[in-house]
């Protein structure tokens, strides 16, 4: 099975907990079903980005990195690559690369769908990332490493986080309430 296949299947079987991200997850599906390289970072203006939250097993902390070009804290995640079979294994592989953490307690389910527009991706103007967002844990005691694409790597207190968007608060609630 192709990557594409792989992540229209996953999409099209994947139900929604609200009508927002229930038509996110319809134009993926109609992207995907229209356009054969919409997973790869090339497809314009849209292509499937995927990515993982991590949070430490007590679910008090939450793993996020200060991305290098956004300049925000945001979880791990990236553009799909060649050798990626399947989408959850491109949210995972993201999470290693960029925490530098390699034993997590990943859920194989996609947890949360963004769409968001990226001004510095693309050569021929915005992008838009249609983002499957993955979750996982990390030991209590895991140290994380900063990767290239990030400014610093931090473990946050979910009670004490910094200013992010409100669907990473609504990923993280998911994440603690799937996790812990």
């Amino acid at each position: 099975m192709s990557l594409h296949a792989d992540a229209l299947g996953v999409l099209t079987s994947w139900r929604a907990p609200d009508a927002v991200e229930e038509a996110l997850r319809e134009r993926y599906v109609a992207h995907l079903a229209s356009t054969p390289e919409g997973m790869r970072r090339a497809s314009y203006p849209d292509h499937i980005t995927a990515g993982t939250l991590v949070i430490d097993a007590t679910g008090e902390r939450v793993l996020l990195n200060l991305h290098r070009k956004a300049g925000r804290w945001f979880h791990f995640g990236g553009h799909c690559e060649d050798d990626d079979a399947t989408l959850a294994a491109v949210a995972l592989r993201e999470a290693h690369e960029e925490s530098g953490l390699r034993e997590l307690a990943f859920h194989p389910e996609p947890v949360q769908l963004d769409l968001h527009t990226v001004p510095f991706c693309g050569e021929r103007g915005d992008v838009n990332h249609l983002d499957v967002r993955y979750v996982a844990a990390a030991p209590v005691d895991a140290t994380a490493v900063v990767s290239d694409e990030s400014l610093a790597v931090r473990w946050w207190p979910v009670d004490d986080l910094p200013e992010l968007e409100p669907a990473m608060h609504a990923l993280i609630a998911r994440a603690r309430a799937i996790l812990v």
